[in-house]
């Protein structure tokens, strides 16, 4: 399958799987910039894709980057297939949890891309499930 995809700077590589069993893409950051202590940044990721119809995209923090200081706000972004427009650059929202400035170098992976299958659907109201209760969160104990 063909995504098309826009970069921004076309000194910064087109995301490519690293390895044969890898099911995400890495993204890099398009700026230098420097994140303050406890502050939310947008980093611009240096992308704009067009998602086929069927399909969403899911953007996670790859495992290495709290290495760096910071974490995803959200644990997982999810992009619409209608967020595509020429100017919709992806953006990887970040928390600094340190008590320093984090600085990202252009060009540094933080996160990795998804395309993911999924389908539309419709709600339809019940007065009540047909389904015993299971008892709420963590109803099935520890071990």
């Amino acid at each position: 399958m063909k995504v098309k995809i826009k970069r921004f700077d076309k000194s910064l590589p087109l995301p490519i799987h690293k390895t044969t069993g890898a099911v995400a893409v890495d993204l890099y950051s398009r700026l230098d910039v420097e994140i303050k202590s406890k502050e939310i940044f947008y980093i611009p990721m240096n992308v704009a894709l067009e998602i086929p119809d069927g399909y969403f995209v899911m953007m996670a923090p790859r495992s290495s980057t709290h290495k760096l200081g910071i974490m995803g706000i959200n644990g997982v972004g999810i992009f619409d297939r209608d967020y595509c427009g020429d100017n919709d650059e992806y953006h990887f929202l970040v928390y600094n949890f340190t008590d320093n400035t984090v600085k990202i170098e252009k060009g540094t992976r933080l996160c990795q891309l998804l395309l993911i299958k999924c389908e539309n659907f419709d709600f339809e109201e019940v007065y009540e499930m047909k389904n015993a209760s299971r008892g709420g969160i963590g109803s099935t104990g520890t071990k």
